[in-house]
């Protein structure tokens, strides 16, 4: 995912492609380059691993944000843990793929995050 850092956003973007990524197809690209397969949407990549209490997240976890931080259907976003309070996210649209800082009260934030493949 951080070699992917500064290229653009695009909805629904392809799988198979690497020069635009959403958030849910730059985190599958992320974990298939390290073999491990994930479901397409950010609302599935929910349910494929083992769920921690967000401030219990290490580098590589999936963390969510979500319209309903308490309702798992309500997910819209899904960002890569780095460690140290930063994620790696495509974010939206006219907003390259780029490492932030992460809140754990940051709104909308959904309270569990998921280690893939466990």
């Amino acid at each position: 995912a951080m070699s992917q850092q500064g290229k653009p956003y695009l909805w629904g973007a392809s799988t198979s492609s690497q020069d635009a990524y959403d958030c849910s197809s730059l985190m599958l690209q992320a974990y298939r380059s390290a073999g491990i397969l994930l479901p397409r949407v950010s609302r599935e990549q929910y349910r494929a691993g083992a769920l921690l209490p967000v401030e219990q997240a290490q580098p590589g976890d999936l963390l969510f944000w979500a319209y309903d931080p308490g309702n798992p259907t309500t997910i819209h976003h899904v960002a890569m843990y780095l460690g140290d309070g930063k994620i790696v996210e495509a974010q939206q649209t006219g907003v390259p793929v780029h490492v932030r800082p992460v809140k754990w009260t940051e709104a909308e934030l959904v309270p569990q995050a998921v280690r893939p493949g466990v």
